[in-house]
């Protein structure tokens, strides 16, 4: 009975394992395999010959024709049923790559609310008057029934308080609630709600590319807030010319930085902000493009990309250069677009500079083979020579 229990328990084992590797390797070649993918129009390559797998089966080709997007079924195996991918024509493009140091100033769409606090009573008792009623990344739209746009008109709103309750129109999660606050009254008579808040961020990237009508990219991903971590609404920015004063070198489990001046300026004004996504930042640059690094090249479409020798651009000591680097990871379907490629720092001069990659080198363009693939968009902490990088065709659905 022992023994035939213990064959029982080896052959749920073994089953298990199979059923583990086969989950393991579906998983494996999702990734690798893209759900959808751009192919220039009239290009004599087909289809199938870009996703060419040993244990893939597609149907018969069929050329790109420009009539619209299509399915193409395949089969793992030859017989297992797969995945239908999308293909989608599409018009081979150029863009104006960069890796310029760019300094950035963003105001929130509201006042973004980082936190509530107590607040010491004129009885000396402390009371938390926000508490459980607003929360961190609400943003306030209107006090009063009055629309607030900044920081400091909140101030002033409060200012003029004498113990009534408070109305705070808030966005939560896209949505706009009405919330009642009553004022405190602090050791000093003023009036208070015990509210942290912010009304704009300030920071140095890389600009990726503009484009041919004067359109750019940055950055490879959103600007979050530093204490909620969720994504910025904005209502506006600008883009600055910036300057690299110093480099804190990236170190396992210490990622580096680029500390840089922004020159808030007139005169230095590269462009506005209009869109802060979790692709990147997005505006208009300015007509006369003052000081930009800008070099056209075509741009690469995800399953191009391949394993190998790579370069990167960016600008750590007044110009933009090319240091030598290799992509080490492709993840056609990554849930996360800013992860979907892994980037190792190979160029000595790099690598003795920084470290690798440090922050304010996301957006850094990545080349290979002559066009545009990507940008740096994360460091990896226990390794700053790595680093995670956006497809190019992410950034440009923007």
């Amino acid at each position: 009975m022992n023994r035939r229990t213990y064959r029982r328990f080896l052959l749920w084992c073994l089953g298990l394992d199979i059923l583990a590797m086969g989950w393991l390797g579906y998983c494996y070649m999702d990734r690798k395999i893209p759900d959808e993918i751009q192919v220039s129009e009239g290009e004599n390559q087909k289809v199938t010959q870009l996703l060419e797998h040993p244990l893939l089966k597609f149907e018969d080709a069929i050329e790109v024709s420009g009539e619209g997007s299509y399915l193409l079924p395949c089969k793992l195996l030859g017989f297992l049923p797969f995945k239908n991918i999308k293909v989608t024509p599409a018009e081979s493009g150029y863009v104006y790559v960069s890796g310029n140091t760019v300094g950035i100033y963003m105001e929130t769409e509201g006042v973004l609310i980082i936190d509530t606090g107590e607040i010491l009573t004129e009885q000396g008792v402390s009371q938390d008057p926000a508490k459980n009623i607003v929360k961190a990344g609400d943003y306030i739209v209107a006090f009063n029934e009055q629309k607030i746009t900044s920081k400091q008109e909140l101030i002033n709103d409060i200012s003029l308080l004498n113990g009534e309750d408070v109305t705070l129109e808030i966005r939560r999660e896209g949505q706009e609630i009405p919330v009642s606050l009553t004022p405190v009254k602090d050791t000093n008579g003023d009036y208070k709600l015990g509210i942290w808040v912010r009304d704009n961020t300030q920071g140095i990237g890389t600009l990726t590319f503009v484009d041919g009508q004067g359109n750019y990219g940055a950055l490879g991903h959103g600007i979050s807030d530093v204490d909620t971590g969720e994504l910025l609404h904005i209502s506006n920015g600008t883009l600055y010319q910036a300057e690299v004063l110093g480099i804190q070198k990236g170190e396992s489990g210490s990622p580096g930085e680029l500390s840089g001046m922004i020159r808030y300026e007139p005169g230095k004004i590269l462009g506005n902000i209009g869109i802060n996504s979790k692709n990147g930042i997005y505006g208009q640059i300015s007509a006369e493009k003052g000081g930009i690094f800008l070099k056209k090249m075509p741009v690469a479409y995800k399953q191009e990309l391949k394993t190998g020798p790579a370069s990167l651009l960016c600008c750590i000591n007044g110009t933009v250069q090319e240091y030598q680097a290799e992509i080490t990871r492709i993840d056609m379907n990554h849930e996360d677009t800013n992860k979907s490629f892994v980037i190792h720092v190979t160029d000595s001069e790099l690598l003795s500079e920084t470290g690798g990659i440090v922050q304010g080198m996301s957006g850094s363009p990545i080349l290979q083979d002559g066009k545009i693939v990507g940008a740096v968009t994360h460091v990896l902490v226990n390794d700053p020579t790595r680093g995670y990088g956006i497809f190019i065709e992410n950034m440009l659905e923007h």
